[in-house]
């Protein structure tokens, strides 16, 4: 999906190509925080890495590297009697059942099985379709044309918001226009993500959009292009005769923290006295981008955060020589989660930074992604994070050092002068 942006602190502001005005509220979040991708594992690698953490455990330790590399039928029987009866009860059903079978499907819902067997909502399998959904969240980026499209309540598709700049911008498409055909396919009763699918998954480098335009029937052909999800926002704001730096977090994607350093860099070239750090709906994201985003401020030595790995604690210091000393508030929501926490807490215990909202979502554990060579992913939990200081803050969240629930009347009327959690923060850091 391509990109919806809008400052937002009631809803997760995300990158979206489709948006359907009655779900637009009911957008899922993600709520990860990633440590570690890796791309390329089949079915049976998976299996085995899976097996061997859940049933085997400490037993087979040292060799659990040689059987994630291994696939074969020997290393299978040399892993446990539970794995071998899980490969004959597959060989058997796929030999015997009177009916014919998928078997990448089968395989797909033994380890989809696995996951609902822990019991945890953060480890997951994920389908082929959900993996580009999660992988365009995380990555910042997708191959598309750079505009949003909306469904209306008549069941048409509109362009609703070429980005500025895009393949689609630089095409002639407008806001407004009703698309009716994509390529050769009539588009008409389609809901917008089968749109947006005909769109993503064109095998061509371009695709030839027909839409109406008042009374006009007009065909662009436009260009797909990896475009980048901008997750940061940024501005400066007067207050008390100081300037205050402010900085706005959608998500911490692969590139948040190159775009953050780049808005902090053009704040600090503005002459700011301090800075406000806006976290609120952000739902996480990579561990590695919010530990280089605390590394600009804390200073070497510095704890940003602890990772528990069955109860070995090990804590991540800042290893640059970069660090800040001006005032920072950051503000938190109660949708402010994973790599979002991260980023508070450690700001919080380890700068001193104001923490402003109402407390956060309270997830305290990091997840491993394997993306399969089928095109989904596994996700499971693999560690809890701890903040500076040692707290563990899962579900019940980082505390805010001055709690201010947002005005009912911002809801109403949403602008700066409304969000009374963004005025207190300015008043703060300018005290």
């Amino acid at each position: 999906m391509e990109e919806k942006k809008k400052k937002s602190v009631h809803k997760s502001e995300k990158e979206e190509l489709e948006i359907n005005e009655d779900m637009e509220n009911q957008l899922p979040d993600v709520r990860e925080i990633i440590v570690e991708k890796k791309v390329g594992f089949n079915y049976l690698e998976v299996i085995l890495i899976m097996i061997i953490t859940l049933i085997i455990g400490g037993f087979l330790g040292g060799f659990v590297n040689q059987f994630v590399n291994k696939t074969t039928k020997q290393d299978s029987a040399m892993v446990s009697d539970e794995f071998q009866e899980f490969l004959n009860t597959y060989e058997d059903i796929k030999e015997n059942y009177y009916e014919e079978i998928d078997e990448g499907k089968m395989l797909s819902a033994g380890i989809k099985g696995m996951t609902e067997y822990l019991g945890d909502k953060y480890s997951v399998y994920m389908d082929e379709e959900e993996t580009e959904d999660f992988n365009e969240q995380v990555e910042g980026k997708y191959v598309g044309i750079g505009t949003e499209i909306m469904q209306l309540e008549d069941g048409s598709v509109v362009v609703s918001n070429p980005f500025e700049g895009s393949p689609a911008a630089k095409a002639g498409l407008q806001a407004g226009d009703v698309i009716i055909r994509i390529n050769d396919t009539d588009v008409t009763g389609m809901s917008s993500s089968e749109v947006s699918n005909l769109i993503k998954k064109s095998s061509d480098s371009t695709v030839d959009i027909t839409v109406k335009r008042e009374n006009e029937e007009l065909t662009f052909t436009v260009q797909r292009e990896t475009i980048e999800i901008e997750s940061v926002d940024s501005s400066v704001f007067q207050m008390n005769n100081k300037k205050v730096g402010y900085i706005y977090i959608s998500i911490f994607a692969a590139n948040t923290d190159e775009q953050f350093e780049k808005a902090l860099t053009a704040l600090e070239e503005e002459k700011i006295d301090s800075l406000v750090i806006d976290v609120r709906s952000n739902s996480g994201g990579y561990l590695d981008c919010v530990t280089d985003i605390a590394s600009l401020f804390l200073g070497k030595g510095k704890v940003i955060y602890q990772l528990d790995t069955k109860g070995i604690i090990e804590k991540v210091y800042d290893e640059t020589k970069e660090k800040r000393d001006y005032p920072i508030a950051v503000l938190i929501n109660s949708s402010s989660a994973s790599a979002s926490e991260i980023l508070a807490a450690a700001l919080k215990e380890s700068y001193g930074a104001e923490v402003i909202g109402v407390n956060s979502y309270g997830k305290g554990t990091v997840q491993r992604a394997y993306q399969l060579e089928s095109g989904a992913t596994v996700k499971y939990t693999i560690q809890k994070w701890l903040t500076p200081e040692g707290n563990w803050i899962n579900e019940v969240g980082v505390e805010p050092t001055l709690r201010v629930e947002m005005n009912p009347d911002y809801y109403q009327n949403p602008s700066d002068d409304t969000d009374n959690q963004l005025q207190e923060a300015l008043k703060k850091v300018t005290e």
